[in-house]
């Protein structure tokens, strides 16, 4: 199964980004998101690192994920704090909402989950048309770059006795599709011993920047605009990480 975020997954990416780990997003949406008071929506909410943010800022938030793992990460986090969790289980392909958003904010290239293009198509026109008039989408996209670098990577985590490791491999690169396919082992390690493992096939979509712009466009979506870094106002450039998009429904 790709993409799925089982339970050891899940685990590592609530220790890599727990809630309000900022790679410069959380105070990025925050300031943007000022002044909206109607509801907002994070698809692929994940473990709630934005999510709970948000809510603490006063946002009247909704989320949901496939995962149920990282679901339960999400509600546990704002439970913790008292918080409201208005979470679903659901898809981009297929979610759905009887109300419509002021804004839906797409963080960390999430819509790069979706590797096949005609799709991702369908899933911008349902953020559009889940958009009230005048309702803003935010969304990022991971560069080129990062899709092509490090074909092979180990990495670890330590959660008291517990040893987490994840070792990822670039399986595949489609140019024509532009999307990469890796392999990631997750092992969950105590006092030496295997404890558990997983291995997910995990695919990804990259896209350029003015093939992106004109996609929401063909969704519907105006006022298209495009920033490099989380700095509003300044036009992607050479050495971006991150590539933001905001456009409006009409």
């Amino acid at each position: 199964m790709r993409n799925r975020y089982a339970t050891l997954a899940a685990w590592v990416y609530e220790l890599d980004k727990p809630v309000g780990r900022s790679f410069g997003d959380v105070e990025f949406y925050q300031e943007r998101l000022k002044g909206v008071s109607g509801p907002v929506l994070e698809p692929a909410v994940g473990n709630g690192r934005l999510f709970v943010p948000l809510l603490e800022a006063g946002l009247d938030v909704r989320g949901f994920d496939v995962s149920d793992e990282m679901l339960s990460y999400c509600r546990a986090a704002c439970a913790s704090r008292s918080l409201p969790a208005q979470l679903s289980m659901q898809t981009f392909e297929a979610f759905s909402y009887n109300e419509r958003f002021e804004a839906i904010l797409v963080p960390l290239g999430s819509i790069q989950l979706i590797t096949d293009h005609e799709a991702a198509l369908v899933v911008l026109k349902r953020f559009h048309d889940h958009l009230a008039p005048g309702g803003r989408l935010i969304l990022d996209l991971d560069t080129i770059d990062g899709f092509l670098d490090a074909p092979h990577s180990v990495r670890t985590w330590q959660a008291g006795e517990d040893l987490l490791t994840l070792t990822a491999d670039r399986i595949d690169t489609n140019y024509v599709a532009q999307t990469t396919m890796a392999s990631l082992r997750y092992e969950h390690w105590r006092a030496g011993k295997l404890v558990d493992s997983e291995i997910d096939l995990f695919g990804l979509r990259w896209w350029g920047v003015v093939e992106f712009g004109m996609a929401l466009r063909a969704a519907g979506f105006t006022d298209v605009v495009a920033c490099g870094d989380y700095q509003h106002g300044r036009k992607p450039q050479k050495g971006d990480g991150i590539i933001t998009f905001e456009a409006r429904r009409a």
